[in-house]
């Protein structure tokens, strides 16, 4: 039986896998592999917490193969090369792979393809990350989507087009000879040097294919319904959870659908099923702006903004908003969930956005750098739409003149302050309203939280009109943010 390479990336599954799939109903033996080239990602290579995901997530694959009589063969350098040593070594006739759509991973993956091909070789990509590939819709002109409702109208129209496929019983196995780096030898853990961070982020996940169906059977029995309304409060388990699960290719979007459309949902779920699918929606809104915008995920989208007075660094603030020490306690709580995680709930995640690109008015770069670097979920396409929508530079985007209110935030989504008194336990003893805005309440806060701030890094409502001011009246200095 000829042999053809199935590469990995960002598909670390074995159901639902096309390229997996093509290669054993066209006859080849599957040789798994897996290239590490982080720098083909530059400038936006893996931050530390997706290093340590992926190396949890590689091991998961590798067993998951060995269990159906394979293994994944582990290879570092340009992913050309490797491959096309691979090929030497294996005499494989065909290369298969699942499509990435970030800038460099489409110009590297174009380049591996022309040369292979030139070889002699079959090669061929498939989609194995989208519902709907950015190329295959428009709006009515023909150009590209900018609003999120028409976009999600035209492509919620392919949804159930294609049924995920289930993973082979068994596979051929990989010749003996054929030499593998161990995961471990990759170094990828190493990027959480804080060993209390390493032991907090993996109380919370459990990477691979079993953890993200684990996680999607928990979400359909229990937070899907009431998703809608429930998912904007951080303090209890209200959201799926899924995105590093979606964004390391260990569940399909394709699968999660199926699974939820199969359900039989109480009545009145529907408009928490379709928020959910929406939400799935924007996923896809995120990688069609990149595909078709590529320049966005280091400039705004929106030209207007090119030539905006953003805020000159000031490290000590920056560094409070990094670590959780701003002295506003939602803002802090996120931030700390994010450092101690991976990961940070969506509303939180708008609140301390706006708090950088707005309060602070540091330009959402040095915001998504961060992320990037914490978030266990960091996908470029996500992370960019996100920040560019919360700063106001984006498509679709909230307004700049949108800027959260951090504490009537806390106060609406975290009315018992369980979620402020999770993350920030120097503030357990604070009581009901003084917790949402401490400074507030100086006395109080000084006898019963000594160890935090005791006023916030910027005020809150000059900052903000500071930034209504840059935004409104570009050709005039800004009034001071205090």
């Amino acid at each position: 039986m000829p042999a053809a390479l199935v590469w990995f990336r960002r598909d670390f599954r074995l159901s639902d896998n096309p390229a997996l799939m093509a290669a054993l109903e066209r006859g080849y033996s599957p040789i798994p592999v897996y290239v590490h080239a982080p720098e083909e990602d530059a400038p936006w290579a893996p931050g530390a917490a997706s290093q340590a995901w992926m190396q949890r997530s590689l091991a998961a694959l590798d067993a998951d193969l060995r269990r159906l009589g394979s293994r994944l063969l582990v290879r570092r350098g340009d992913s050309f090369s490797e491959l096309e040593k691979l090929v030497m070594e294996t005499g494989a006739e065909a290369v298969f792979w699942n499509r990435l759509y970030e800038p460099a991973a489409i110009a590297r993956d174009q380049r591996v393809k022309t040369t292979l091909k030139a070889c002699g070789l079959m090669v061929e990509s498939f989609n194995g990350a989208l519902l709907v590939e950015p190329w295959t819709i428009a709006s009515g002109t023909g150009e590209p989507y900018r609003v999120f409702t028409p976009f999600w109208k035209n492509a919620a129209r392919s949804l159930d087009l294609v049924a995920p496929q289930p993973a082979p019983r068994q596979l051929p196995p990989v010749p003996e000879n054929l030499e593998s780096l161990g995961i471990e030898s990759l170094g990828l853990s190493s990027a959480l040097v804080e060993p209390r961070r390493e032991q907090g982020f993996w109380e919370h996940w459990q990477p691979g294919e079993a953890g993200a169906h684990g996680l999607l059977d928990a979400f359909i029995e229990g937070a899907a319904n009431g998703y809608k309304e429930q998912r904007n409060f951080p303090d209890r388990t209200g959201t799926s959870r899924l995105s590093p699960h979606l964004h390391f290719g260990e569940i399909s979007p394709q699968q999660i659908v199926a699974r939820i459309r199969r359900e039989s949902w109480p009545a009145g779920a529907a408009p928490d099923v379709e928020h959910y699918l929406g939400e799935l929606g924007w996923r896809e809104f995120s990688h069609h702006l990149l595909f078709h915008y590529p320049h966005t995920a280091n400039r705004n989208l929106n030209p207007r903004f090119q030539e905006f007075r953003w805020e000159e660094i000031d490290p000590s603030r920056l560094d409070a908003w990094q670590r959780g020490r701003t002295g506003v306690p939602i803002v802090d709580a996120g931030m700390r969930e994010l450092w101690q995680t991976g990961w940070m709930h969506n509303r939180v995640r708008m609140i301390v956005a706006s708090y950088l690109s707005k309060n602070l008015r540091y330009h959402w770069l040095h915001g998504a750098r961060w992320f990037w670097d914490a978030l266990v979920d960091a996908d470029l396409a996500n992370n960019t739409q996100g920040w560019q929508w919360t700063a106001g530079t984006g498509a679709d985007a909230a307004p700049y003149f949108r800027i959260f209110n951090p504490v009537v935030q806390s106060q609406r989504f975290d009315p018992q302050g369980r979620y402020l008194k999770r993350w920030l336990p120097e503030l357990e003893r604070m009581p009901l309203p003084a917790l949402f805005a401490p400074w507030e309440h100086p006395e109080l806060a000084g006898s019963l939280a000594p160890d935090y701030p005791a006023q916030p890094v910027v005020d809150l409502q000059s900052s903000r009109a500071a930034a209504l001011s840059a935004y409104s009246n570009p050709n005039e200095q800004p009034i001071s943010t205090g």
